[in-house]
């Protein structure tokens, strides 16, 4: 309230300052309706003002002198010479009240009555009352148009720039330290001043909240809910541009905050909450940005029904939809046409505001996020920079060029020299497996047509549509730059959004995260979907994933069930239940392999789905995505294979979905048995079954007539006692399938003596494995 004071008395003094002339005026010709005009609406201002700020004694002057000023402007008052007199003695007290406020003095106010009496028709004059009045204090502000403040920024931007290629020039002259501290101090000052400047465009955030108490009390009202509103961090400061900018978007969230949010009083207690709902508005500021926050403690977003509703509408499947946790689920009602209310009212229900939200929010480089809990509130952040002056970027290097990235833009970056990051081809596409997380890439050099270096970081970059990475040479710095619009004929290529000057004196240009995506044709969502299926329908053929199997077989599968290509550690599957199970997010899904599975390093993995169920099939590795050719030759006595089919002049195998997902197709029973010679310490049982299923072993401990025992495995004390083998048709038999385990580290010796028998260490994972699979071949064959 006191900046709004400040605010009012100084431009009550402003205005008084420029009608004084109008005083004068229609003080020597009554008659003249502009001036009479001008008067009127300056006493009108003034007591609007002085209702809303709690000023009721120049409210009341005002007001008297409103009235017969309207009937002055409507001919029942004839502005004579008293009349004159009478309004300009009021407008003087109101200057003389307005400097006692701004001086915070008190004034008598014995005078103001008869000041309002000399207003009626029959009043006699009053006299001047000889008093004395507040000084006069000097004037600390000045109002300045929108437009200068910006020609100044614009000026003080320049200054900068120079100022940086002055300092460039003079690192490449000789040195010299008089011009080298001329220089400093000529810096110090620029940046003193450039951050004066820059205040000049701030403005506290209470400018922004201060229409939100009365909104939400008629919000409120009109729905029968109570609300309890807390405002925090009023006095944090914005850019003034910024705070326009938000008005909306805040507007729309308060609203859907009580209207959708916070329930009626009679859920509030049958949920035993308070019947007043809690609405928490607040700012703060976090470094180079300032986040404003949304709270209420009412029923959150019911992300069943937002789900179903997204499904019905035809924006995800139902199987999309079963695959999203309760994050993506809430980040639904960003979606365009989507409301979470089912009637449509004056507030809301229409499916219109919070996709408008998030895009005028993420136009000047902000981000929504969304922390929901169901049937306890919602909290929404919005995170926007503090200036739109000044950005702040990351400079890349492609090639031999430079280029600048909005910070806010980039979510990580990462280097492709570690082990986190993979990078596969999947036809004319690259894919960025980055811990896990699947991501488009693009190349930088690719879209701008620059040849460069091998990609060595990757910029996973955010859009408002998706994610993906951006392939770059180098990261070269961080800087804070002044951008300004390109030429048209640069901004018309659709990935730049303006340039800039940074210190080296090279002009950079600002690259627009968006417009390379499009640019570069990804899609995201809903619009690649949507592009597959017009891509199918152009197209003869059915799209089909060409991949090389664990058999060494070239083979395709229907795109349609391919979900997914992924890469899982190999200690990640196991054998259990009578086939492969893959461990995967607390899950076990069944695994489908042509071929032996690697026990070591990465596997890749197709995940497959019929929209319901969920399996995996292991292959060696996934070229591209082809078409099927009308004509295929159905396969005999193949579980598993469907036909076979002629693309680029290969026959190639496809396989059967259908015998997948029924399934037909099972490890092959010749699994290798290994007989464990148990010791009674359970420790075969405990820590080698699992190693040797893992590795695609079958494991018994005491195997059958009819068992074919391909390696057996026993401690090294017990292979030697005597009868220890039983049941081999020859001594020579024996040694040929037994691997012995030793209870101590060996030499780099693997066999005792001239024995035919390997003798391990018994914690030797990759000798051990070795072993029994060198007595499983040699039995084999």
């Amino acid at each position: 309230m006191d900046e709004l004071l400040q605010d009012f008395t100084a431009e009550t003094r402003e205005t008084l300052e420029a009608i004084s002339g109008e005083l004068v005026a229609w003080e020597a010709d009554p008659t003249d309706r502009t001036r009479l005009d001008a008067i009127f609406r300056f006493v009108h201002t003034v007591k609007g003002s002085c209702g809303f700020l709690d000023l009721p004694r120049l409210g009341r002057l005002a007001h008297a002198a409103e009235d017969v000023l309207a009937a002055a402007r409507d001919g029942t008052r004839h502005p004579d010479t008293a009349l004159v007199s009478a309004v300009l003695a009021i407008v003087d007290r109101i200057g003389e009240l307005n400097e006692a406020i701004t001086v915070g003095s008190p004034l008598d106010d014995s005078t103001d009555d008869l000041l309002i009496a000399a207003l009626a028709e029959d009043a006699a004059p009053v006299a001047p009352v000889s008093g004395a009045a507040p000084s006069r204090t000097a004037i600390r502000s000045v109002r300045l148009g929108v437009d200068l403040l910006d020609r100044m920024m614009i000026g003080m931007s320049d200054m900068v720039l120079a100022r940086n290629e002055l300092a460039r020039r003079l690192r490449d002259a000789a040195p010299d330290p008089r011009i080298e501290g001329a220089l400093e101090r000529l810096s110090s000052s620029v940046a003193e001043m450039r951050d004066t400047v820059t205040r000049t465009r701030m403005q506290r955030v209470e400018t922004l909240f201060a229409a939100i108490p009365r909104m939400v009390r008629d919000t409120a009202s009109a729905l029968g809910k109570a609300v309890a509103l807390t405002v925090e961090g009023a006095d944090v400061e914005l850019d003034r541009e910024m705070i326009e900018l938000l008005r909306d978007p805040l507007v729309h969230i308060i609203r859907n905050a009580v209207d959708h949010g916070i329930e009626a009083p009679v859920e509030r207690r049958a949920a035993g909450k308070a019947e007043a709902g809690r609405l928490i508005v607040s700012a703060r500021q976090s470094g180079n940005r300032i986040l404003i926050e949304i709270a209420d403690d009412g029923r959150g977003i019911d992300t069943d029904r937002v789900a179903a509703k997204a499904a019905a509408a035809g924006l995800h499947s139902e199987a999309e939809i079963a695959r999203m946790d309760e994050a993506q689920r809430a980040r639904l009602i960003f979606h365009a046409g989507l409301s979470s209310r089912d009637t449509v009212t004056d507030v809301s229900g229409r499916g219109v505001g919070m996709d408008v939200v998030r895009a005028n929010i993420e136009h000047f480089g902000g981000r929504v996020e969304l922390r929901n809990q169901r049937g306890q509130g919602l909290t929404i952040t919005l995170q926007v920079p503090l200036t739109l002056s000044i950005i702040p970027t990351i400079v890349v290097g492609v090639g031999d060029q430079r280029f600048a990235v909005p910070r806010q833009a980039i979510e990580e970056i990462v280097s492709l020299t570690g082990g986190a990051v993979r990078i596969d081809s999947l036809g004319s596409r690259q894919v960025a497996t980055v811990r896990g997380r699947r991501l488009p890439m693009v190349g930088l050099g690719a879209v701008m047509g620059i040849a460069g270096e091998a990609t060595r970081a990757l910029a996973i970059v955010s859009t408002r549509d998706g994610d993906y990475a951006l392939g770059i040479d180098a990261v070269l710095d961080s800087e804070e730059l002044v951008v300004k619009p390109a030429a048209p004929a640069v901004m018309a290529c659709g990935i730049y959004a303006g340039q800039t000057l940074p210190d080296s004196g090279l002009p950079l240009l600002l690259l627009d995260c968006g417009g390379i995506a499009t640019v570069a044709g990804l899609r995201f969502g809903l619009a690649a979907d949507m592009a597959a299926e017009q891509g199918a329908a152009e197209a003869p053929g059915i799209p089909a994933l060409w991949f090389d199997d664990l058999d060494g077989r070239r083979r395709a599968v229907a795109l349609a069930v391919v979900d997914r290509v992924e890469s899982v550690e190999a200690e990640a599957i196991r054998w259990s239940g009578g086939r492969l199970h893959l461990a995967l997010d607390e899950r076990v899904i069944p695994l489908v392999a042509m071929g032996d599975v690697p026990v070591a390093g990465e596997v890749t993995l197709l995940r497959l789905t019929d929209g319901q169920v969920e399996l995996f099939y292991a292959v060696a590795e996934a070229h591209e995505i082809v078409r099927l050719p009308a004509t295929m030759a159905p396969a005999r006595e193949r579980p598993g294979i469907a036909g076979v089919v002629v693309i680029e002049g290969e026959q190639v195998e496809l396989v059967d979905p259908h015998a997948l997902f029924a399934g037909e197709v099972r490890a092959p029973a010749s699994r290798p048995l290994c007989h464990l010679r148990c010791d009674g310490s359970g420790w075969m049982d405990t820590f080698l079954r699992p190693v040797l299923e893992a590795a695609g072993y079958r494991c018994t401990t005491a195997p059958g007539d009819g068992d074919a025992v391909a390696v057996t495995l026993a401690m090294e004390e017990a292979a030697m006692e005597p009868g220890a083998m039983t049941g081999a048709t020859t001594m020579d038999a024996d040694a040929e399938r037994l691997v012995r385990l030793s209870r101590r580290p060996l030499g780099p010796a693997a066999r005792v003596g001239g024995d035919m028998a390997a003798t391990v260490y018994r914690y030797d994972r990759a000798a051990l494995i070795a072993a029994v699979a060198e007595r499983a071949g040699r039995v084999a064959a």
